[in-house]
């Protein structure tokens, strides 16, 4: 069965599940690849060089900008992240679905740039941005507090940033409200079987 390759974008608040249903499609659907993004920031932890980040030193990174090598690319507490053009190509070009997962910062920008392209070119056909939102303010307090992982005013600062995020969930094509997990997954498999042909 030939499907549509997809360029799918996602985006939500610290504490939504988006990385959780993001591992959950990868581990589902064998064509759908993962945008490893580049930074030049060190690695943390277990951190692997080109699984987790493609990591970069500033001298290289600022040569890729310059080079014009990023769709999208931005400078957070003084490190570099950027998205790379060719391996999202690339994998479009052989058939596979792409996922980024970005900031609503950088999901502006790569819809920006998506705008620009020629609708011929597989990253504009193929392009689709999902917004993953909790389903109550209060929801997400209790997760954020429940991880562990952070202090009280840092779970203040996350929440903070979610209202801000939340506010421009409205540039998305989709939204899927996590309020429980295994609905979520199928919300959001359903819309990419729908938009790539599967059904």
């Amino acid at each position: 069965m030939k499907t549509k390759p997809l360029f799918i974008v996602i985006s939500a608040p610290s504490g939504c599940g988006k990385t959780t249903l993001i591992d959950m499609l990868l581990q589902e659907y064998s064509d759908i690849v993962y945008s490893i993004s580049c930074t030049t920031r060190a690695p943390r932890g277990e951190e692997e060089d080109g699984v987790d980040y493609h990591f970069k030193t500033v001298e290289r990174f600022e040569e890729l900008i310059a080079e014009d090598a990023f769709i999208e690319h931005a400078r957070v507490h003084g490190n570099y992240y950027g998205t790379l053009r060719e391996p999202i190509e690339s994998a479009l070009k052989e058939g596979c679905s792409v996922i980024l997962d970005i900031d609503v910062q950088g999901a502006a920008k790569v819809r920006e740039f998506v705008r620009a392209l020629p609708d011929s070119d597989p990253m504009k056909a193929g392009y689709v941005d999902i917004f993953i939102l909790p389903p109550s303010m209060e929801e997400l307090r209790s997760r954020l507090v429940g991880r562990g992982t952070d202090s009280p005013e840092a779970v203040e600062k996350r929440l903070e940033n979610a209202e801000g995020e939340i506010a421009r969930a409205g540039e998305y094509m989709f939204r899927v409200t996590n309020d429980d997990l295994g609905m979520a997954y199928r919300r959001l498999c359903d819309l990419i079987d729908a938009l790539s042909g599967r059904m």
